[in-house]
This record gives structure tokens, C-alpha cells and sequence, in this order.
């Protein structure tokens, strides 16, 4: 990764206190610290700069860990049906009149502390080359959905070619998901799109056994539990930074 690149990158964090799944998950201490700072102090290896925008108030009236900048999210984007999009959107206008506006964004998710350095070493290379507006985090996903579709007023309409629908499953190909754990972007595509969504999107892929969002207590166990298993054994060759 060039040093230009990530001078001009901010690492956002984005962690809200509600949360039905798991109720305060974001600063529930998993393998020694809050499961947001595995998020930060991630982003701080690789581009150096991390914003937290949140609403809970235990990271709000604490200082800083490792540094990262701290901005208040007001209530009504804080809700569990509020989209990312609106979540970026009052973050990067802020930065904007603050004269501090970044020319890339590289969003990591707190509730997804099994993404490794070498995972976001790979987004950001192909992310570099250009050919895309927006680079994600994937992983395998059941191929089976491409039989899928939606119905109005009677009407099937697949998902994806139809031909799929009568496809044995053996026969598909592969399908991916997105995986939450990382979205890289340039905010001048950001702002002029209003939104991520865009049909130039690039992949890293990601194993599925990386790729948990934790959303509940049986999640956050599994991931402790794989976390401390790594640092075990082969966690530093393997960069994780755990």
C-alpha cells in the first residue's frame, strides 16, 4: 500500500448503542478490550487516521484509546433501521466544513473483529487500480438463491436469468454476499452518488469462517473463542493484529 494512498484514506468506525440482537455489544470486552477498538486500532496499522461516529454515550465521555477522532451521532440516524448511507452522508458533510474531507473512505465494522490486515491489504490494492467506484467484502453464499425471485400481483419475477430457476443446483455458479466487514470508496463518488449503491463494484473474498457479524450471544462467543484460538497459535505471521 502507498503512503500517498493511505494519507489521503480516513478509517471510519460506525457503532451505535441500540441493539436488539445483543444490547451493547460494540463495547462488551472481547479478547481484552471493547469489541469497537479491534475495529480502530485496525485502521490505525493500516491508513493511520480513524473516525468513531456513534451515539453511545461510554465512548462519548471517555477519552480516546488509541487517538481516533470522536463524533457525536445524532438519535435519528442512530436507530436500527437507519441506513449507512445516511450515517456517512452527516459524517462526511461534517468533515466537509470542517475543511477535513478525505478523498477515499474505508468503512470497517466493529461487529466484524475476524477481518485480518492482509483482507484490507487486498481491497485496497484492487481498489487502487481504478476500475471500480466502490470495493466490498464478500463471501460464499448458498447458490441455490439464484432459483429465487419476487412476486407482484402474481407475477414471478427471478432475481437473477431466469433460466437459473430450472437449473439443477449443482449447475449454478458461485455466488457471493456481502459480509459487512469492509467498503472502500472515494468520497468525490460518495457525495456526487448520495449512496454506495453503484454497478461498479470490486470483491476481496473473504472465508466464510471470517466473514461471522456478530448480532448475537452465541455469535460473540464463537468469534472470542476463534480470536483467542489465532492468537494462540499463528496470530502475528498471520497479521491479524489481535
Amino acid at each position: 500500500m502507498s503512503r500517498s494512498f493511505a494519507s489521503n484514506t480516513l478509517a471510519v468506525v460506525p457503532v451505535r448503542a441500540g441493539s436488539k440482537g445483543l444490547p451493547k455489544k460494540n463495547v462488551r470486552s472481547i479478547a481484552g478490550k471493547p469489541l469497537y477498538q479491534h475495529a480502530v486500532e485496525q485502521a490505525f496499522r493500516l491508513v493511520g487516521k480513524c473516525v468513531v461516529t456513534t451515539d453511545i454515550v461510554e465512548i462519548l465521555n471517555s477519552p480516546s484509546i488509541s487517538g481516533e477522532t470522536l463524533v457525536e451521532r445524532p438519535s435519528e440516524i442512530a436507530r436500527d433501521d437507519t441506513p449507512m448511507d445516511a450515517v456517512l452522508i452527516h459524517l462526511l458533510q461534517l468533515l466537509k466544513r470542517r475543511s477535513e474531507l478525505p478523498d477515499h473512505v474505508l468503512l470497517l465494522q466493529a461487529t466484524s473483529p475476524l477481518r485480518v490486515d492482509a483482507d484490507i491489504e487486498k481491497a485496497i490494492e484492487l481498489y487502487s487500480k481504478g476500475e471500480f467506484e466502490l470495493l466490498i467484502s464478500v463471501t460464499d453464499a448458498e447458490p441455490s438463491i439464484l432459483k429465487y425471485g419476487t412476486i407482484s400481483e402474481g407475477e414471478f419475477t427471478p432475481v437473477s436469468k431466469p433460466k437459473y430457476c430450472f437449473t439443477n443446483r449443482q449447475s449454478l455458479p458461485k455466488v457471493y454476499r456481502p459480509n459487512g466487514a469492509i467498503y472502500l470508496f472515494s468520497t468525490e463518488f460518495f457525495l456526487r452518488n448520495g449512496g454506495l449503491a453503484t454497478n461498479r463494484i470490486g470483491a476481496v473474498i473473504m472465508p466464510s469462517e471470517r466473514s461471522i457479524d456478530i448480532d448475537s450471544e452465541d455469535d460473540f462467543i464463537k468469534v472470542e473463542k476463534m480470536m483467542f484460538d489465532l492468537r494462540g497459535h499463528d496470530a502475528g505471521d498471520r497479521a491479524t493484529g489481535y
